[in-house]
């Protein structure tokens, strides 16, 4: 098979560096716990193996780490919930909120969506975050 050359164009360079760009992980979860459990046994002098209190303090420390991060979910969960209730309980009730133009804007609302993160009112046929609404009233 024959090989044709390759020759160069007059004037230009073509040099490509692609570097492999690693983002850090902000957070750590079990598995990079574990990641580092693993390296350090596999790494550990066979004459002085790690103490096993050490391991039992670091597995313990995983565990605690798994339930808090459990329990910060469950917090959010718990938080979306109460969204939700409140924006049920304003339907049928006059609401006010910041209008586009920056004058208070007072209106029945009517129905909730649960659609995006936060529930959205509708209030006199217009949509309104409910972290937007500024007071409700009675009558």
């Amino acid at each position: 098979m024959p090989i044709d050359s390759i020759s160069a164009v007059a004037g230009s360079s073509t040099t490509s560096t692609t570097t492999a760009t690693r983002t850090p992980k902000q957070e750590m979860d079990g598995a990079l716990f574990m990641n580092l459990l693993v390296t350090q046994l596999q790494n550990q002098d066979p004459s002085s193996p790690m103490d096993t209190t050490q391991m039992i303090n670091q597995t313990t420390q995983l565990a605690m780490m798994e339930k808090l991060n459990s329990l910060d979910s469950t917090g959010t969960e718990d938080f979306s919930l109460q969204m939700r209730i409140a924006a049920a309980s304003l339907i049928g009730r006059n609401v006010s909120y910041t209008g586009a133009d920056g004058t208070e804007v007072t209106g029945v609302a009517s129905a909730v969506s649960y659609a995006g993160s936060v529930p959205q009112m509708t209030v006199d046929g217009k949509t309104v975050s409910l972290d937007t609404l500024s007071g409700v009233s009675t009558s």
